[in-house]
């Protein structure tokens, strides 16, 4: 290969691996505006903060708060990462969870609409700095398109051999796909620190000791009412397994009582004695 594409290949290299961080530069003491936006920048911090909410609410409201969320993240700056419900099932009460995302300005909205719905028993807040993270990638993101934009330059350059024209399509081909694998993750950490992440979940409020005499009676009809079906299961699941049996135990016994009685009757008549005539013994 040529020296001048050898030496850019090596520059090209030599910057991305020094593109995990900037370069500390010694700047001289100014009072210009220019100086000053550049320190406000360096100070910019990056931070992905997270929120847990737990609502309680009855169980013939669960459905409807849900719901509520749901189409109310449709009116702000906000996306529905993933949501699910459950109803009750046995003993299990129904409960919902809805994962989402939304802009800062928006957050105090989705609560103030959340708080609506029910008593917030538990609020969690975590935060975390992904400020080097995004530096990072930022940094390897500008160096490799700059490495890239050289490689397509050498490509149009004349004067290059086939061999020197494989090698630098060979290491652009690489040198995109890193650079594509960047810009992802940009864009994720952007994701993180750009909106504010929100877990909310929903559980139905549990009946105290001296609630409703009414709603213990339904829970009482109710939890009967799941007894007998299960117990009604359980009889025909008995009958069905049993009937296959049946069909081969009946003929078997009605054979075997049929034998037993010829049987008896071939006995009564080898053990009566037989009759003589009663002239021979006068």
């Amino acid at each position: 290969m040529n020296r001048r594409f050898v030496v850019l290949i090596v520059a090209g290299l030599a910057s991305i691996g020094n593109g995990c961080g900037y370069k500390k530069v010694a700047l001289p003491v100014s009072t210009s505006g220019v100086m000053l936006e550049a320190s406000a920048a360096s100070l910019q911090r990056y931070i992905a903060e997270r929120h847990k909410l737990e609502i309680v609410t009855q169980e013939s409201e669960l459905q409807k708060s849900w719901d509520s969320t749901v189409a109310f993240c449709g009116t702000i700056q906000c996306e529905i990462v993933s949501s699910s419900i459950t109803t009750r099932a046995g003993d299990s009460p129904p409960s919902g969870v809805i994962a989402l995302r939304v802009a800062p300005d928006d957050f105090k909205k989705l609560l103030g609409s959340v708080e609506k719905l029910g008593k917030i028993a538990q609020h969690t807040t975590e935060r975390q700095d992904k400020t080097t993270d995004v530096v990072d990638t930022e940094a390897k993101v500008k160096n490799l398109t700059t490495f890239r934009d050289n490689l397509r330059a050498m490509l149009a350059k004349p004067g290059a051999t086939v061999k020197d024209l494989v090698e630098i399509q060979k290491q652009l081909n690489d040198t995109q796909s890193e650079l594509d694998s960047e810009t992802a993750q940009r864009k994720i950490l952007a994701n993180e620190t750009e909106k504010i992440a929100v877990e909310i979940s929903f559980r139905v409020e549990k009946l105290s000791a001296n609630a409703g005499g009414f709603a213990q009676i339904w829970d009482a009809l109710r939890e009967s009412g799941s007894i007998l079906a299960d117990s009604t299961a359980s009889l025909i699941t008995t009958i069905v397994t049993i009937i296959p049996w049946l069909v081969l135990i009946l003929p078997l016994v009605w054979l075997l009582r049929k034998g037993w009685k010829k049987l008896k009757l071939r006995r009564n008549r080898i053990v009566s004695p037989s009759t003589t005539p009663s002239a021979g013994l006068s």
